[in-house]
């Protein structure tokens, strides 16, 4: 992994997580009085929120500043295909991407890995104090820095951060480590591999929302695939999760391998020793 930028020291983490969290919480109250911020016991809520659990403790190690973030997750009524995780644990999935791509557990927990990835590895950071150098130049924003007004400047970018489009470096580092923080949460890296097949389907029509932010290369599930020997054996030491809300027909190498559709949808429910075999040793 390459290490960040020395720009990012123009944007301090406090402040941009500061303007993250406003941000998140003005998104929250708008969507509450349009009614469409689903409700705590929504069963995907609880779905998201489950997944969540299990990757969260993973991220540490990835960024100490993660240890006293204040993570959140919550589900929008949308029919765009998108999610985002804003600096300082923030996350927001809209219904569209879940219901449209008919996600598994383990594809939703690719998402959530990638995009817990970007906050952990200060992608919107760097974006951020890369623009502000080019417009403004670093002279002129060190002097900022020095006349103690850097709070207002990055404020003032917390509405920018929904709109940063991250490289293909960015991108393809997302992946890797997102692909890592769901192994060790127990969900089957492979499924990087179908929501990219997925995702690509979807973008034979009108380009999903998700793709404007997150460019994909031609490439992008060759290198997952090309990595999978790096997580799979992180996935095959995990835990795995004792509830699952997706409950495909069968698991492991037998889903993967024929993308068989979801047997029900948005419904948990406690997968039986036999499966759960399944699903941690395919066959």
């Amino acid at each position: 992994m390459e290490q960040p930028s020395a720009l990012t020291r123009l944007v301090p983490a406090e402040q941009l997580e500061a303007a993250a969290a406003q941000q998140y919480a003005q998104m929250i109250q708008q969507a509450r009085a349009q009614n469409a911020l689903l409700p705590d016991n929504h069963p995907q809520v609880r779905r998201l929120r489950t997944i969540a659990e299990r990757i969260i403790p993973h991220a540490q190690p990835w960024n100490k500043r993660a240890r006293q973030w204040q993570w959140q997750v919550i589900l929008l009524r949308s029919n765009e295909l998108n999610a985002f995780c804003m600096p300082g644990g923030k996350i927001a999935f809209y219904t569209g991407i879940l219901e449209q791509l008919k996600l598994t557990d383990d594809e939703v927990a690719m998402i959530m890995g990638h995009e817990v990835a970007h906050a952990l590895r200060e992608h919107a950071r760097e974006r951020l104090a890369k623009q502000s150098a080019t417009r403004i130049g670093v002279n002129v924003i060190s002097g900022l820095f020095g006349l103690g007004t850097v709070g207002d400047a990055v404020l003032s970018m917390g509405g920018q951060l929904l709109s940063l489009t991250f490289s293909r470096q960015d991108e393809s580092e997302a992946d890797l480590v997102g692909m890592e923080l769901a192994a060790r949460a127990g969900y089957d890296p492979r499924a990087g591999v179908t929501l990219w097949q997925k995702m690509t389907a979807a973008n034979k029509g009108a380009p999903p929302q998700w793709l404007s932010t997150h460019p994909s290369g031609n490439n992008r599930i060759k290198e997952i695939q090309a990595n999978l020997p790096k997580v799979m054996p992180l996935y095959d030491r995990a835990g795995k999760p004792p509830q699952r809300f997706d409950q495909p027909l069968r698991f492991g190498q037998d889903y993967y391998g024929q993308m068989e559709p979801l047997a029900y949808w948005g419904r948990g429910g406690t997968i039986s020793a036999s499966s759960r075999m399944a699903h941690a040793h395919p066959h």
